[in-house]
């Protein structure tokens, strides 16, 4: 049986998977995506065809034999993308684990190489099968060698032999660049015939059969036109045929034998963890030839589960833990669904011990939780504090968490569960799922151990990265305020969110019969497809948009549609009731624990990329606020029994203070240090009026050009928001810049900044990565350069409010006051507060949050009460 040799085009395919798959970096911003698509490919084809010999053929230097014969060879080709080069040496060294060769020679296109080692391969007895993006090795197909196209992105493949070749072409392959010679290409700028294309190139060569034999029978061509065409450019026809013509005869030694490939499984782990690719080394261990290591896909075992002996051995735990300076301490490993403790895992000096209730000296270890001076690191302190308070008990002391900790190093992970952080900082692999383990006790002896191996590495990386200060006074002191309002939960009027739902029902009804009416038939309203044919087959309106798969029905283009045709208003008061009434009236009402009688919601710490919090299940932090529905929502949060009003305190354009403050424009920083209007004292700058004469359109115009500034707005987006011509938007826009010169300095210093050190930060330090800021892409650059532009402000508004939340918290234990806080959304404050404590309660947050940041202008806050959340606000 003849064996398998794979020449894959590398040159050809590490293009094609750049630009097949979306930007992928890493934590540092190392741009991975084209490494990431050729290795997905590479193994999918170990795992299909495995080959007996492969070789991945490389260009080698930019000028080629085929640039002496015709200067112009190539000569329109754009630059590489600096996001690819970069990726280059990654894809050399990711060849090397694999130990597969690499063969290229100066003077020659990889093409050539894949056609001398094709003939060669074929002469010695192997099937070859070339793995390539370019059309330009069908040529190349003969009985033994067949070709393996790319045609869309590099997973989708065309297995082109003699057979498949003839059936769509008519020919045989090697009249393949005779037919090229006629066409050109483009992309190769190879010239061709002008004029003549690929059909009538086939049609033209399947008659003549051949370049050489067309050309001496022009008169014998059907069409004077194509007849004058050839005669003209006759010579452009042989001398694309000399460029479209793979050499198989490169001068380079084939040794079959050494084309083998014997992979470097420790190296590849590396690189693959390196690389954050977390799921290969599981897909290649199982190709691994024969007489290749021998490895288990597991890269650790659990640890042995270590239980106290007695009492006296509980003892001597105990006075370890008292003399430790450090204790560590994943007490997730245990719980409950309901959140009960149920064990623990500590670990001390190189001891680690499972702990449950039935272990001696439980009580007292659970006791040593609650000291201050007894130091603890955790993973997940938030869940840790709220297992313990299911308890009974305050945990005190933690001064590590390693889920934070990876949350400030890599805001924009997606997840920092202890596996993913051993992967990436220990180089420590494992295929287990966090959730599915922490039902089995090893698993916790295995987390503490991760724990107190990340802490050292961690805590170094915080600090070369300027974040020790944000990590240990707002962060972390945070996880405790956040369990606390989690356990709080806030109160909601049970009944009224019924009531409202019901009523929501009868209205939602009535308009699915209005829009039935209208459109003449009942039909799914919810169907886009179903939706589409209504609006613009049958009633007319205009297609604004249409996407794959038909028209779109989207939120954008429903608006822009809003006036147009009654059925449209209808439409967009129906959504609008349907998402209030499930997401918010029955979602909300399902949520309500049966316990407490309260919403318990979850604040997210490490989910958002500019430091703001977020909340689920429900979110709170997107009820409408503008709409009467939506306030009616905020009328059913009402202080609990035992406490008597609700608290909103909301900062006052946070983000346009922070502006000034960063920028240091003096006419911004005047308006506020002089308590003007902010959006007013804009408008007149902006329009060239006397503030007095500023009208409230105005004044709403200059308030979208404030807020659109600190996201880096377009004139498009302006124009959009505002509904002014975009060239009026961009004279706003001008205007704005004119009148506030050291915002427009502030903003170019900050992209300039983030192109020079590939992030930005806040004023307290975090940081966000830009990996696009520099790419070639036009549209992710500029996303990047807004990001740039908008996240020191964004990102320092929301350090600020949970400073002054940490502050508020610490202040009202620590004066024993009933009153809490509940909930934090955006840049205002919830709390729950007690008819005797309103006064001092107010004046202890008003001063935590205006004194949370000394800036060039004052923070200012609004503190209001009232029975319910509108009624403060």
């Amino acid at each position: 049986m003849a064996r398998t040799f794979v020449i894959i085009d590398g040159s050809s395919l590490i293009h094609r998977a750049f630009y097949a798959l979306p930007p992928l970096t890493t934590a540092s911003g190392q741009h991975t995506n084209a490494v990431y698509g050729f290795a997905n490919m590479l193994l999918k084809l170990l795992a299909d065809m495995r080959p007996d010999a492969i070789v991945v053929a490389l260009d080698k230097g930019k000028k080629t034999f085929r640039n002496q014969v015709y200067a112009e060879y190539k000569a329109h080709r754009k630059a590489m993308p600096s996001e690819l080069a970069e990726q280059l040496n990654l894809f050399e060294e990711l060849l090397t684990a694999f130990g597969i060769a690499k063969l290229g020679l100066e003077g020659f296109e990889a093409d050539d190489v894949i056609g001398t080692l094709a003939d060669k391969a074929s002469v010695s007895g192997f099937n070859v099968t070339i793995v390539t993006g370019d059309k330009d090795a069908l040529q190349l197909i003969t009985p033994s060698v067949r070709v393996l196209l790319t045609k869309k992105g590099i997973s989708d493949l065309d297995l082109m032999d003699e057979t498949a070749f003839n059936e769509r072409y008519g020919l045989r392959p090697n009249q393949f660049v005779d037919v090229k010679s006629l066409m050109g290409d483009q992309s190769d700028n190879i010239p061709g015939v002008a004029g003549i294309g690929e059909k009538t190139a086939l049609k033209l060569i399947q008659q003549f059969e051949s370049l050489d034999n067309l050309l001496a029978h022009v008169n014998e061509v059907s069409g004077k036109k194509t007849q004058e065409l050839l005669r003209s450019q006759a010579d452009n026809a042989k001398l694309s045929q000399q460029l479209a013509s793979i050499v198989c005869n490169v001068p380079i030694e084939y040794q079959p034998d050494t084309y083998g490939w014997s992979p470097d499984v420790d190296r590849l782990r590396e690189l693959f963890l390196r690389l954050e690719f977390r799921t290969m080394l599981a897909r290649l261990m199982p190709l691994l030839p024969n007489n290749g290591p021998v490895i288990e896909v597991q890269s650790e075992a659990l640890p042995p589960v270590e239980v106290l002996a007695d009492t006296a051995d509980a003892k001597r735990l105990l006075e370890q833990i008292e003399s430790s300076s450090m204790t560590y301490l994943p007490l997730f490993a245990g719980h409950t669904p309901s959140l009960e403790l149920a064990g623990l895992a500590l670990a001390v000096a190189e001891r680690t011990v499972i702990l449950t209730p039935s272990t001696p000296g439980w009580a007292d270890m659970l006791h040593l939780l609650t000291v201050p001076s007894l130091g603890k690191a955790t993973h997940d302190a938030k869940l840790a504090t709220n297992l313990c308070l299911s308890t009974g008990l305050t945990l005190s002391g933690l001064t590590f968490d390693s889920q934070i900790a990876g949350y400030l190093l890599d805001p924009a992970a997606t997840r920092y569960s202890l596996p993913d952080l051993a992967a990436t900082y220990l180089s420590r692999h494992t295929q287990w799922e966090e959730s599915k383990l922490r039902q089995d006790p090893r698993y916790a002896a295995w987390a503490v151990g991760i724990v107190r191996d990340l802490r050292p590495v961690l805590e170094e990386r915080i600090e070369a990265s300027g974040l020790k200060d944000l990590y240990h006074s707002i962060e972390l002191p945070l996880t405790r305020v956040l369990s606390a309002m989690e356990m709080n939960g806030v109160a909601i009027d049970a009944d009224s969110l019924m009531d409202m739902s019901g009523e929501l029902a009868v209205r939602i009804e009535q308009l699915l019969c209005e829009i039935y009416a209208i459109a003449g038939e009942e039909f799914n309203v919810n169907s886009t497809k179903q939706l589409g044919a209504i609006l613009y087959e049958k009633l007319g309106l205009p297609i604004l948009k249409k996407t794959k798969t038909g028209y779109s029905t989207d939120a954008e283009v429903l608006e822009k549609l809003s006036g147009q045709h009654i059925i449209i208003d209808n439409l967009l008061e129906y959504r609008m009731l349907a998402k209030l009434k499930s997401t918010y009236l029955d979602g909300m009402h399902a949520l309500i624990s049966a316990a407490t009688g309260r919403i318990h919601t979850t604040f997210n710490q490490t989910v958002t990329t500019t430091g703001r919090l977020s909340s689920s299940e429900p979110n709170l932090q997107n009820i409408p606020v503008r709409t009467d529905s939506g306030r009616r929502i905020r009328e059913m949060f009402v202080p609990g029994e035992g406490w008597d009003y609700i608290l909103s305190a909301d900062y006052s354009q946070i983000e346009l203070r922070v502006l000034a403050h960063m920028s240091g424009d003096e006419n911004l920083i005047d308006a506020f240090l002089h308590g003007q209007d902010i959006h007013t004292r804009t408008a007149a700058e902006v329009f060239g009026v006397p503030m007095s004469e500023v009208t409230g359109m105005l004044r709403s115009r200059a308030k979208a050009v404030n807020f659109g500034i600190v996201y880096g707005i377009s004139d498009f987006g302006l124009s959009r928001d505002i509904g002014v011509s975009r060239k009026e938007a961009a004279q706003y826009i001008d205007n704005y810049f004119a009148r506030y010169p050291g915002v427009k300095q502030f903003m170019d210093n900050s992209v300039a900044e983030a192109k020079k050190q590939g992030f930005v930060t806040t004023l307290f330090g975090r940081r966000r990565y830009l990996p696009d800021i520099n790419a070639s892409n036009f549209s992710l650059r500029s996303f990047a350069e807004r990001t740039a532009m908008n996240t020191p402000i964004q990102g320092t508004a929301a350090d600020i409010i949970k400073k002054a939340m940490v502050d508020v918290y610490d202040r009202l234990i620590s004066g024993g006051f009933k009153s809490r806080i509940l909930l934090q959304v955006h840049d205002e404050l919830l709390l729950e507060v007690v008819a005797g404590e309103t006064d001092v309660v107010s004046r202890i947050v008003r001063e935590a949050m205006e004194e949370a940041a000394e800036l060039s202008v004052p923070l200012l806050t609004d503190v209001k009460l009232g029975r319910n959340w509108a009624a403060a606000k």
